[in-house]
């Protein structure tokens, strides 16, 4: 059971070391949730959020488990209860517990009507937790509140987001997933486009950062529904960066298309819209494209529709690309606009001149541009995706989430619903620490894709297999760290994979005090 002070191991049990992880619970929570912990601070009983309990809801259709039982154990004194340190199963079946049954339910199954503060320390650990420090009067009324206090914020953490397998944690288990799943779910973002050029969104060197750097305060203005009907011209200035090259896919879509001959796919959901899944031949019907892409342009006036590659000219010259039915109306508001700008009355004759001159300006600006497909903020997400997750995430065996760091609802969302029996991995560039995946495979998405076809004995069709698996020296599973595995690749320098393997306990101590501090 990890305790998050500077420079402290990991506890143990034995000779066994947990491996849930958890938070401090002296950590600050987000507004949001400290009003929800501080709502349920009138009593242990208390339910939780309307959000948590549909959430819980699902969970509890979900779960094959028939008893539920939290572990006993002998009375302790205060101290020992402090000093008591749970087996993952232990930790693991209590958190599946209270998944299943809920936090009321859980309260009464495993507290008595006048718990201690033994009682209190007991439970929270028994949920993988340790308070950073203890209160000292174990029989004042302010230890009882802050200890319910600390159950309260852990019960939330654990509602809230997904308990590791304890049996799928090996390269292995992967493998025989992947080989003999029937409705795999595909969970895609921009960290499988990147070999190609086209930039990611958030991470030091990704699309916003690249605007930044040019001036803009706020990047998602560029993606903002009603900015864009006030100024296209802006996101047609740098929208040529996010491009998709024509008839090109990655390595990671072509094992995307195996999954699909074999008849394995159950869907991929793509946070992308750079539409590059047609290119490489998935079937349209396995495709779900969250945030809409280039594949389609509608005008934002009269919603004429035309293919997107159209425009694609017009994108990467940085030119308005128009609606041919509607420039000849939108050539007549640009002349009475620039009249409008010369008149000294500033009042227009026209047919719009009950609007101010600023709302004028922009209306006509707008008027008649095409905008390709994809969800600005301020849109809803496309039918498609409605009509289809509950189902999907119902019958999906096996859930790959590849080159995304989840920051983006509701696709985020995805792997809290997913049942909890079913194994999840992540393949991604970076560690995604707010949710819990079985296996984390840590590196570039397409020559890890083509290291685990190879040990498959899979081949991907496409012309850089070969390649990418000629540069790679193989995969390290990260010390203490029980089902992450980081890529080497063979032009690594030698200083860089000894740091990696001197300092994944610290880094990881690093990156579960930094998900504490955002109150995750």
């Amino acid at each position: 059971m990890d305790v998050f002070e500077q420079g402290l191991s990991t506890q143990q049990n034995g000779t066994q070391e947990s491996n849930i992880d958890v938070i401090s619970l002296d950590s600050s929570l987000s507004s949001e949730q400290e009003a929800e912990v501080e709502n349920n601070n009138a009593s242990s009983t208390s339910t939780s959020s309307s959000k948590i309990s549909r959430s819980n809801d699902i969970l509890s259709e979900s779960l094959n488990i028939i008893e539920y039982e939290i572990p006993s154990h002998e009375p302790m004194t205060y101290k020992d209860a402090i000093h008591y340190n749970p087996t993952k199963e232990d930790c693991y079946k209590t958190r599946l517990c209270l998944k299943a049954i809920g936090i009321s339910k859980f309260i009464d199954l495993s507290l008595s009507e006048t718990p201690g503060a033994s009682d209190f320390v007991y439970l929270i650990k028994l949920l993988g937790f340790a308070p950073k420090e203890y209160p000292e009067d174990e029989n004042s009324t302010e230890t009882v509140y802050t200890l319910v206090k600390y159950l309260q914020r852990a019960m939330h953490r654990v509602i809230t987001t997904r308990t590791k397998k304890l049996d799928f944690h090996t390269i292995d288990h992967l493998i025989e997933a992947i080989k003999t799943s029937k409705n795999i779910l595909v969970l895609t973002g921009a960290g499988i486009s990147t070999s190609l050029g086209i930039p990611d969104f958030r991470s030091s060197e990704g699309f916003y950062t690249k605007l930044q750097e040019q001036g803009l305060d706020d990047p998602q203005t560029v993606f903002d529904l009603e900015y864009f009907k006030q100024d296209p011209s802006l996101f047609y200035s740098i929208a040529h960066l996010v491009l998709p090259p024509e008839g090109s896919f990655t390595p990671l879509h072509g094992f995307i298309k195996l999954l699909a001959d074999k008849g394995s796919l159950l869907r991929n959901y793509t946070q992308n819209i750079d539409n590059l899944e047609a290119n490489a031949g998935i079937p349209s019907e396995k495709v779900i494209q969250c945030h809409g892409s280039f594949a389609t342009a509608s005008c934002i006036t009269c919603k004429y529709k035309i293919p997107g590659e159209t425009i694609f000219e017009e994108i990467r010259n940085s030119e308005l690309p128009l609606c041919p039915f509607c420039i000849k109306r939108r050539q007549k508001l640009i002349k009475e606009i620039e009249a409008l700008d010369d008149s000294e009355q500033g009042i227009s004759r026209h047919s719009f001149s009950f609007l101010g001159s600023t709302v004028k300006r922009s209306y006509a600006e707008s008027y008649g541009v095409m905008k390709p497909d994809i969800t600005f903020f301020g849109e809803d997400l496309p039918r498609v995706f409605h009509d289809n997750i509950i189902q999907d995430v119902k019958n999906c065996d096996l859930l790959l989430c590849i080159g995304t760091s989840l920051k983006v609802a509701p696709v985020s969302e995805i792997v809290n619903k997913v049942k909890p029996e079913i194994p999840q991995v992540l393949i991604n560039k970076d560690p995604v620490t707010h949710t819990e995946f079985d296996i984390s495979l840590l590196g570039y998405c397409d020559e890890l894709i083509v290291y685990l076809c190879e040990a498959m004995g899979w081949k991907i069709d496409h012309p850089k297999v070969d390649e990418l698996l000629d540069s790679i020296e193989g995969l390290m599973e990260l010390e203490g760290e029980s089902g992450r595995y980081q890529l080497v690749l063979k032009e690594e320098e030698s200083q860089e994979v000894t740091q990696l393997q001197a300092t994944p306990i610290e880094s990881s101590h690093r990156q579960f005090q930094e998900a504490s501090l955002m109150g995750l």
